[in-house]
């Protein structure tokens, strides 16, 4: 039997780190390959002492993937970055007022595109179908940034498998973090799992702008921003200020979730950002066990939705309990080599081909 890469992921997954978490979680694992019935790696260390500690954990790699059916070989290198100080908790505060602002929208420098995922209503799978969206486009070879603009519920960081808090040297700029190849920056990395955020409109407002300039986002490709649900004050700041690619309107398919969506386009018409099409979420559903195909939030009405609009339909994307598994275990099922990543891909294709990815 072949071994596959998200095979060999979920075993790393329980190697645990001696600071907390696993190789995964961590991000430690880099260019993995799987061929035939050998497996390569790199565990690659923050510096030489962590490369120390990590010589039990990548013992116990080894034999795990070894005693894994269909692998034949192992060849793990462990790398260390050269003894840097090390970076002090940012002392910057998330949350202030927003500095004036002149002119129309910016530009943000060093990225090319801009792509807001949006949503009329939450529950719909928009910040699912933005990780996978931004793995998806780093596996098509895109450097690829992630910024997770949901201040009041961020679940980025949990989706992409990141804990650790970023660093801020200078207290001025914030260092993002990397995972599944995608730069990433969030609130919830600033702040505590179940701290809530009881804020008003302009310390809203103030966060969204110091994640979006304060951040060394370095050069992209493509930046995509996971927006909170609705049409508020963070969605009518990103318009406003940053000059957008585009957005996608997530939605599942029944009436209930359509009208919410509705909204969500004419807000984007007002505010003058174009709409890069629709995306139909939850659209399938397939029994594992026996599987028949069921609509459970009906079918085809984003699509119908585009067509009525004359706006482009971007895909639709299936109800998968493995998609929620990957979420929350921090592999998004774009990372994988599950037949389930191929919906993302597909559509990250169209966006390529589009001149949008």
């Amino acid at each position: 039997m072949a071994v596959d890469r998200a095979a060999v992921m979920q075993v790393l997954s329980g190697v645990a780190h001696p600071g907390g978490g696993d190789l995964v979680s961590r991000d430690l694992i880099r260019a993995l390959s799987v061929e035939g019935g050998t497996v390569r790696f790199v565990i690659e260390a923050a510096t030489p002492d962590e490369a120390r500690a990590l010589a039990p954990a990548q013992a116990e790699a080894e034999a795990r993937l070894r005693a894994l059916p269909g692998v034949e070989a192992v060849q793990i290198v462990m790398t260390a970055h050269g003894p840097a100080p090390k970076a002090a908790p940012p002392s910057l505060k998330i949350g202030q007022h927003p500095t004036p602002h002149q002119g129309g929208p910016q530009r943000i420098s060093g990225i090319d595109r801009i792509i807001a995922i949006a949503s009329g209503k939450g529950g719909v799978g928009k910040s699912t179908v933005a990780s996978n969206l931004a793995v998806a486009l780093a596996r098509r070879g895109r450097r690829v940034g992630l910024l997770d603009a949901d201040i009041y519920g961020p679940s980025q960081p949990k989706m992409m498998g990141v804990n650790r808090r970023p660093s801020s040297p200078d207290g001025k700029t914030i260092e993002p973090l990397v995972a599944h190849g995608v730069t990433m920056m969030s609130i919830g990395l600033m702040l505590k799992e179940d701290e809530a955020v009881v804020w008003r409109g302009p310390m809203l407002m103030g966060a969204l702008q110091q994640l979006l300039g304060q951040v060394a986002w370095g050069k992209l490709d493509v930046l995509i921003i996971d927006l909170p649900p609705g049409t508020g004050d963070v969605q009518l700041t990103l318009c406003q200020r940053t000059h957008l690619t585009g957005a996608i309107v997530v939605s599942t398919p029944q009436d209930v979730a359509l009208l919410d969506a509705r909204k969500a386009l004419d807000m984007f018409a007002k505010l003058k950002t174009p709409v890069l099409g629709l995306v139909e979420n939850m659209s399938t559903f397939v029994c594992p066990n026996c599987g028949h195909e069921s609509h459970i939030f009906g079918h085809g009405g984003v699509a119908a939705e585009a067509r009525k609009l004359d706006l482009p339909f971007l895909g639709e994307l299936p109800l998968a309990l493995d998609v929620r598994v990957a979420g929350d275990s921090g592999t998004p099922i774009a990372a994988t080599d599950s037949p389930l990543a191929q919906p993302y891909l597909a559509l990250a294709d169209r966006l390529i081909a589009g001149g949008m990815g």
